[in-house]
């Protein structure tokens, strides 16, 4: 894997705001990165000074390697902020006038269209389009000279579940074309679901970093029912065992480390014991996230 982004003591400050303060990070090649953290943390300021758009106050960023200068930053996209359109033009004709300000081919909107699934309305006014439709022919235009990254800010705010669902799918299918994604965002469960890897900003600072699929590792909790009376005492003699806790009418068995739900269930099938319900929790990053936020 190669580095896409690295990121040195990157600092931003306004007055006496500290909005970033002493930033290090790094995104490889491939990743779908979730910069992560609550309404004032810095994602956006961050996202500002990587596209040139906001100075920093001091520290440095490099793009690939290089510091960035306009020739590398035609290898990113970006949607920051509300794009502005058109409303009396058609999607089509919007790309089309983006695609001359970026200096790239006329041919490559109709694959952008097809890729955000508005191909069915390129010729509809763009004041006809639903909150949802415009995000997505945002992510057409930043798409239009085939970038290398693209860097999201935000991309589902405001959106019904219907609209998130759809900038989901998009975003992976971007990111299955092997492209690099940062995306920022305040929503939990929005991280989770299409990021790779993560870091959570407080107040400016980087307070976590790590792979999404490290989420809730250490920790695993089996929750247990069978048809049984004395349960609970039979779970209590299991090796893996650390503790067990009675909980909307289940046992909620905290592991040993190392052990796993199948060990249990191994142990009460041995002791001629079929569980009823046996499911495995694993902590969620909402649970993560304001625990790492409440530590720091």
């Amino acid at each position: 894997m190669s580095t896409v982004l690295s990121i040195q003591n990157l600092t931003k400050h306004f007055g006496r705001i500290k909005a970033v303060n002493e930033l290090n990070l790094e995104v490889q090649s491939g990743q779908v990165f979730g910069v992560l953290g609550p309404n004032g943390s810095g994602k956006t300021t961050t996202l500002g000074m990587l596209m040139g758009v906001t100075n920093p106050t001091s520290g440095s960023f490099y793009w690939f390697g290089e510091k960035p200068t306009p020739q590398i930053r035609r290898k990113i996209g970006a949607v920051l902020e509300h794009p502005i359109f058109y409303p009396y033009l058609s999607g089509q004709h919007n790309l089309e006038l983006n695609a001359m300000i970026k200096q790239c081919p006329i041919e490559n909107i109709e694959r952008v269209l097809e890729l955000v699934e508005l191909t069915e309305r390129k010729d509809d006014k763009y004041r006809t389009y639903s909150l949802g439709m415009k995000q997505r022919l945002a992510i057409a235009s930043a798409l239009l000279n085939d970038p290398t990254v693209l860097i999201l800010d935000e991309p589902t705010n405001g959106l019904d579940p219907m609209g998130i669902a759809e900038i989901r799918s998009i975003i992976r299918k971007i990111a299955s074309q092997g492209k690099t994604i940062i995306l920022a965002s305040h929503l939990l469960d929005e991280v989770q679901k299409v990021c790779s890897h993560f870091a959570i900003l407080k107040k400016g600072s980087l307070v976590h970093i790590g792979p999404v699929g490290d989420v809730g590792q250490g920790e695993v909790i089996v929750e247990v029912n069978a048809d049984i009376e004395n349960l609970n005492e039979i779970l209590l003699t299991f090796s893996g065992t650390a503790s067990v806790l009675r909980e909307n009418g289940s046992f909620q068995v905290l592991m040993r480390d190392g052990y796993h739900g199948t060990e249990l269930n191994r142990f009460l099938f041995e002791k001629g014991i079929t569980a009823s319900h046996l499911v495995t929790r694993k902590k969620s990053l909402e649970q993560q996230f304001l625990e790492i936020l409440s530590e720091h």
